[in-house]
């Protein structure tokens, strides 16, 4: 809903829940360097991308599990995001607990999810 005010008439006051905030968080898909890169692989296979992975500056944190379920952390949110994940030729999408679904885009060995690049982590 917009509401305009006298000195601005085209404010927008939406608010946002923490839910909301996660959402968001979770589900863009724009790559911090402008787009998808033209290296990437055409089909995705689980092994490629089960384990722990983390976006370098250590805000976002998913685990992919071999039987198909995730757990990912944001920093910040107060509620940890699990599901279950399906691979989905070259990329992976999370469905939460709520049904939300994420994109995740593999590229070069990576995980680019809501702007975010995850590394592989050792365990």
């Amino acid at each position: 809903m917009i509401m305009a005010t006298a000195c601005e008439p085209h404010v927008d006051f939406t608010v946002l829940d923490a839910a909301s905030l996660l959402a968001i968080a979770l589900n863009g898909t724009v790559s911090a360097q402008g787009g998808p890169e033209t290296t990437r692989p055409r089909v995705v296979t689980g092994a490629a991308v089960v384990g722990a992975w983390r976006s370098q500056d250590g805000v976002v944190k998913l685990q992919l599990r071999r039987d198909g379920t995730y757990a990912g952390e944001v920093a910040g949110r107060r509620r940890p995001a699990r599901g279950t994940y399906l691979i989905d030729g070259e990329s992976v999408v999370l469905r939460d607990d709520s049904g939300l679904q994420t994109p995740v885009h593999v590229y070069d060995g990576e995980l680019e999810m809501a702007g975010h690049r995850l590394r592989p982590t050792p365990v």
